[in-house]
């Protein structure tokens, strides 16, 4: 490992931590900004797209229900993982590895995830497309490419600039999305009769199977977690002083972020609805396509040139917001693969822009249209990713206590591989895509991304304790004699100077050193140091590791 690729490593990431657990020294936000801030990347505008498609599908009741059921899932699922994240500053990459995967494992579920990033933003990209054109009848493919330049100079300079973007933004796009929709809401009760009456594509009855299918696009939003999570482990420690406002911003921009983003599926139904029967019901799925829901919406209110120069304000607004995230957290998570396997990290701005390359193709083949089956088939691979993590915590971390109760990120401290979340993803993914594919029996083929959840919840445990725990820790000790913890619970701010790139960071950051120094004393080394060490003449030598019961306080800082 050259230690000039090291340094320029630490240099680079100071504004972001790639692949790094967020300082102290760097979380100086007070809790109600980081939550403000993360709720912010959620205006984007597929879920009305969603909404609308489900509700053309299945009819009204089934897209209402198929959206509560998988909020409620999704809630479920995110309140252990987020809460992880916020609690210990790491991104979801840093918490898989320790949660079920292993050290090079969880880059199976970060590739997983930065394909996400690039699904969506090619949706989104879409989307502002469409309204550009429908605003100055700029060709589709110009638009997928401003769509996709713009938010290059925001992304990056990091969380500083987003925090300033979502701060600044929000209440405008609060106000064209909402105020509009309350009018109509409160002025045309016949809407909503004709809303709640809407049987789309259906025969009108209330069906489970018809409620999976809409649920399971629904699913395939699980993934924006992560992107919370990007933004909640810059949440500060919380003490007593500030453990209301802590504990509030935590639960509404973390796991309850699917609240607001089921609310404006809901709402995708009613404007598809209302586009189809009260302004143009020859409009068919198209009705599907926001530039279409809020054009429609607005000309009923306002003159049509006012109402599609504020309907692109709209659609801009809410791109930029959710792509910069997009892109942001993409470029975190391909640059975090990337540096593991090639032990060189050639700085972020490389993977933003190889984050977008992909997201630009995907516009250009025309993604947006098949919006409904990438989800659904998208669907099953991320329930079994992100279930398996949440079970790992909740099931093999609190209850079997077989799991380490502190998500170990540190090369050094883990097995490179873990058979636990390997099997349990790999498992729940093949056997869920194959009831997608009808493979296992039409019967089964709805409800392919349950058997997805099923399994992974199933089988977390199960190899936990078929491998007695014994694949999660290659060291119980780091070798620092110091506590990693503080008397809340809180990772410590104790500083020490990493040999290796000569910088300080702070002791969660820090193992001892496989090399003594001139004396023969300990030495100190940063994970991001060993992230790109290829010679791993730092990682410190396997130790046996005894029965998997974490009853350490120290160590483990519940």
């Amino acid at each position: 490992m050259s230690t000039d690729n090291a340094r320029a490593a630490a240099e680079d990431s100071l504004e972001d931590y790639a692949f790094r657990y967020v300082p102290r020294t760097f979380r100086r936000w007070s809790a109600a900004s980081v939550g403000a801030t993360a709720l912010g990347s959620i205006a984007f505008l597929a879920d009305f797209s969603i909404g609308a498609s489900i509700g053309i599908d299945h009819g009204t009741d089934n897209a209402v229900l198929g959206i509560l059921f998988a909020s409620v899932i999704i809630l479920v699922v995110g309140v252990p993982v987020a809460y992880y994240a916020a609690r210990y500053n790491l991104d979801l990459d840093l918490i898989a590895r320790g949660s079920g995967f292993g050290y090079y494992g969880s880059m199976i579920t970060t590739v997983i995830f930065a394909g996400f990033t690039c699904i969506f933003f090619a949706l989104e990209g879409a989307i502002m497309a469409q309204g550009l054109q429908v605003a100055t009848d700029l060709p589709l493919w110009l638009g997928y490419l401003i769509s996709t330049v713009v938010v290059i100079p925001i992304v990056i300079y990091g969380m500083r600039a987003l925090e300033r973007l979502h701060f600044w933004t929000t209440p405008l796009w609060l106000a064209l999305a909402l105020l509009p929709l309350l009018w109509i809401l409160v002025s045309d009760p016949e809407a909503v009769r004709a809303f709640t009456s809407f049987t789309g594509n259906s025969d009108g009855s209330v069906s489970f199977g018809a409620v999976v299918s809409s649920a399971a696009v629904c699913f395939a939003l699980t993934p924006q977690l992560a992107e919370q999570i990007d933004y909640l482990r810059a949440m500060p420690p919380r003490t007593p002083a500030n453990a209301r406002s802590w504990w509030t911003s935590f639960v509404f921009s973390g796991p309850g972020w699917v609240i607001f983003s089921g609310t404006k599926q809901v709402i995708g139904v009613f404007l598809a609805v209302y586009l189809l029967v009260k302004v143009e019901p020859a409009l068919g799925y198209r009705a599907t396509e926001p530039v279409k829901q809020f054009v429609g919406m607005y000309q009923t209110l306002i003159p049509d040139w006012l109402a599609i120069i504020l309907a692109v304000v709209l659609i801009v607004v809410a791109q930029v917001k959710i792509n910069v995230t997009n892109a942001y957290s993409g470029s975190l998570a391909w640059s975090n693969v990337f540096t593991r396997v090639a032990k060189h990290y050639p700085g972020r701005t490389i993977f933003v822009l190889f984050n977008l390359v992909i997201a630009y193709v995907l516009m250009m083949l025309d993604v947006f249209t098949l919006i409904t089956f990438v989800l659904s088939l998208y669907a099953n691979v991320v329930m079994a990713w992100l279930v398996t993590i949440a079970t790992d915590i909740a099931i093999n971390k609190w209850v079997l206590r077989i799991s380490p109760r502190y998500p170990e990120f540190r090369r050094g401290m883990l097995h490179d591989w873990n058979p636990v979340g390997l099997v349990s993803v790999g498992l729940a993914s093949v056997l869920s895509l194959l009831a997608f594919a009808g493979l296992l029996g039409a019967a089964l083929e709805p409800f392919s991304v349950l058997i997805a959840i099923g399994v992974a919840i199933v089988t977390t445990p199960v190899m936990a304790v078929a491998t007695r725990g014994r694949y999660y820790l290659r060291r119980r000790s780091d070798g620092i004699d110091s506590p990693r913890f503080d008397a809340d619970g809180n990772p410590s701010g104790e500083r020490l100077r990493c040999h290796v790139t000569g910088y300080t960071f702070e002791r969660p950051d820090m193992l001892a050193s496989a090399e003594r120094g001139p004396q023969g004393q300990v030495q100190y080394v940063s994970s991001l140091a060993l992230s790109l060490d290829d010679s791993d003449r730092y990682v410190l030598p396997p130790e046996v590791t005894g029965p998997p019961r974490w009853a350490n306080a120290r160590q483990r800082g519940t």
